[in-house]
């Protein structure tokens, strides 16, 4: 197996890199998918154990070939033609491999489909080489488990150490930052790609909710769910988002996407700091971030320097009326239940139907299903199936004013802002409710060696402002470091 040292000059490279090399013949697409196989064996599988991969395309190497010789013949598709891309846990695939969110009960499902963002990768060339793993049903399964388990996957580990790992798009963010892959999907809705982009030191995108199809996703919430980039660079994470985008007619969040056709690289600007107007934020309620090693305040203030220093206008410590107001989660409980009962009653029959047969599938067994129980399923099970009620109505409506018209456009409007800087993930569920992108970005290590990341953000569909700026930030700084496996 010596044989595979030889591309560890590949362990970083990024996308443009890749086609590069691919382009002059110096690699292979299936040499480049069996490297990554190599380094899953080695690092994820046995050595450290990082755990983040839940599954392997057993068609990965011959789908490889078939892109190689593509490229000998035709050409290439896009800049992802023989790139591999490894999905989260509760993204549909119509191939050898399973869709469970983690789930034990739903170990054997196999979908009849590809979720749209799936075939839209396979039509730009991309190689699907597996399924990373999630916290269980994405983290709707029980108020104690850690993030990033599954009972199908168990734990995954934060490949920089013995350090949080962010959930719910665990394995995603770890297999990227571990070298496991070039970039993954991961999946929000609130803080599960942004969370673990931040604990892995890498680059997470959250898109505006509509920007990316959610069709052929394991549902959480209807309101707020989202799939996005996860990658070591800014660059990278813009090539997939192009790839992701698009509108897609069975979901109606994508009617109102006019950035279907955007090619999100001309946004990587080095000079992209320059002129930018940058609110910062800074009123953090220091119990929930700062005591659990979340904040940083010297590496905030080193970043909020960088900023100023490269020519972006810094308007310090800026109000967001709503961030501290007092949120309810009614809302997103009945959706929860509403959608993930609706996405079992569609499969098989051998398969649980419904959310109770689901807890009574998971009581029966309790000894593999149940390590850290199932309270919050059962908690959100009881709730009113009815999206008619009078909590949902209200709390709907209140959330969007309270988190755009009190909130992320309130601050834009009244700074004159581009976009909105918060330490770590500290803006996240305010984003999320709005239905607001943001893009995590390594912003530097703490002195224990845990990572730490900064969260610009903006308005509905201001990925290309996100994208430039935050490159500029990466450009300027170039924080990143690969963790060291080989201990």
């Amino acid at each position: 197996m010596e044989h595979f040292n030889k591309f560890d000059y590949l362990e970083e490279a990024t996308i443009f890199e890749l086609q590069d090399t691919l382009q002059k013949e110096k690699v292979t697409s299936r040499e480049l998918v069996m490297y990554y196989m190599y380094r899953i064996a080695m690092f994820d599988q046995s050595g450290p154990m990082i755990n983040s991969i839940m599954e392997m395309n057993p068609d990965a190497i011959f789908i490889a070939e078939a892109l190689d010789q593509e490229r000998k013949l035709v050409g290439v598709r896009s800049l992802l033609h023989g790139i591999p891309v490894l999905l989260k846990g509760n993204i549909e695939t119509n191939d050898k491999m399973h869709t469970s969110a983690g789930a034990l009960a739903l170990e054997n499902h196999v979908s009849a489909k590809d979720a749209f963002l799936v075939q839209k990768l396979r039509e730009a060339g991309a190689i699907v080489l597996g399924k990373t793993n999630m916290t269980e049903w994405a983290n709707g399964m029980s108020a104690s488990m850690w993030a990033g388990y599954s009972s199908i996957g168990g734990q995954t580990k934060n490949p920089y150490g013995d350090y949080f790992p962010g959930g719910s798009s665990t394995g995603s963010a770890a297999s990227v930052a571990a070298n496991f892959t070039s970039v993954a999907v991961g999946t929000e809705t609130s803080a599960s790609i942004l969370s673990p982009s931040i604990q892995n030191a890498i680059v997470g995108i959250k898109p505006t909710v509509g920007l990316v199809s959610r069709s052929g996703i394991i549902p959480w919430s209807y309101s707020q769910d989202t799939a996005g980039p996860m990658a070591r660079t800014v660059a990278d994470a813009a090539i997939l988002l192009s790839v992701l985008s698009g509108k897609d007619e069975s979901d109606p969040a994508t009617w109102k996407n006019a950035s279907s056709k955007l090619d999100y690289t001309a946004c990587l600007d080095e000079d992209g700091l320059s002129k930018a107007t940058i609110g910062i934020f800074r009123n953090i309620p220091p119990e929930k971030y700062c005591d659990i090693g979340e904040y940083d305040e010297k590496l905030f203030n080193d970043a909020v320097a960088i900023l100023k220093g490269s020519g972006a206008n810094v308007i310090d410590e800026i109000e967001i009326p709503s961030f501290n107001r007092g949120w309810e989660y009614n809302k997103m409980n009945i959706e929860f239940k509403y959608s993930v009962e609706r996405y079992l009653q569609n499969t098989p029959s051998h398969l649980p139907n419904t959310l109770q047969e689901l807890i009574e599938w998971n009581e029966q067994n309790a000894e593999k299903a149940l390590k850290y129980g199932q309270d919050a399923l059962k908690y959100r099970s009881q709730q009113e199936n009815q999206l008619k009620s009078l909590n949902y109505i209200l709390e709907s409506i209140s959330d969007l004013y309270h988190s755009q018209n009190m909130g992320i456009d309130h601050a834009i409007e009244k700074y004159g802002l581009d976009a909105i800087l918060f330490p770590s993930y500290v803006g996240a569920d305010l984003c999320a409710k709005a239905g607001y992108p943001s893009i995590a970005v390594p912003a530097g290590f703490q002195d224990s060696g845990k990572a730490f990341g900064i969260t610009f953000a903006g308005t509905a569909f201001s990925e290309p402002t996100l994208i430039r700026i935050a490159y500029a930030f990466e450009q300027k700084t170039k924080h990143r470091r690969m963790p060291n496996l080989k201990q």
